[in-house]
């Protein structure tokens, strides 16, 4: 039996699953191209930028993000980190904490895509299983003695679907978990970032830029005449 036979004798719903594949090869595929650009590994400019500013400051530093272009997580955290420096360190921090979500959000794009994907592929197979079981019994309804080929056609339909529908979700799953694990080990890039960068800012008295609680003092006036003993 070619493809074309097997894809009438599952019937309807095995297109389908036809166009679920299809989303999730793609999905996988536009995922896969967008984490391995991000992928780059940001280690010689993080240790370049932790160099420029012990020497020569944020200002210097943020100068040479910009001049690397990296587009990877790590680098635009240092950016947002750096661009806010001159704030003290809890700005930049802040700045660092909300480009780490940012980039979270561009790291996990789609991935929850393919998990719904791979739950709902194996339904779908039981979808199309119990249809054919159904028309199986039907012909048993509605004749006495069912030859084989009347029979086979429920069954063909049932069987194709389920194995249709594991396949997809078998897909799915692995991408899902594969593009999961590469956006996880460029996520902890990132968080490297946002730990190490304040350690840098310390040193060069870029603290904090919170105001010191100015302490009243009051003092009892001595009288003119001495303390009474």
């Amino acid at each position: 039996m070619n493809l074309l036979a097997l894809i009438q004798a599952a019937g309807p719903l095995l297109w389908v699953l036809l166009a679920l594949s299809v989303y999730v090869v793609y999905t996988a595929a536009v995922r896969a191209q967008a984490l391995g650009r991000l992928g780059q590994d940001p280690s010689a400019l993080i240790e370049r930028t932790r160099a420029v500013t012990a020497e020569s400051g944020p200002a210097a530093a943020l100068a040479e993000v910009d001049r690397a272009a990296d587009p990877t997580p790590a680098a635009r955290v240092l950016r947002a980190g750096l661009s806010r420096a001159d704030r003290g360190t809890d700005a930049a921090q802040a700045a660092m904490n909300a480009a780490v979500l940012a980039e979270d959000a561009r790291l996990y794009a789609g991935l929850s895509a393919l998990g719904t994907a791979a739950q709902i592929a194996p339904l779908l197979g039981l979808l199309g299983t119990v249809i054919g079981m159904v028309r199986s019994f039907l012909v048993f309804s509605s004749t006495t003695a069912p030859t084989p080929s009347q029979l086979a056609t429920g069954i063909s339909e049932a069987l194709i679907n389920t194995a249709a529908g594991l396949i997809v979700a078998i897909i799915a799953y692995v991408a899902r978990n594969a593009l999961r694990a590469k956006a996880d080990r460029i996520a902890t890039q990132a968080e490297r970032v946002r730990e190490e960068l304040p350690a840098w800012l310390a040193p060069r008295g870029l603290t904090s830029t919170r105001p010191v609680p100015e302490v009243a003092l009051n003092f009892d006036p001595v009288p003119a005449g001495g303390a009474a003993r």
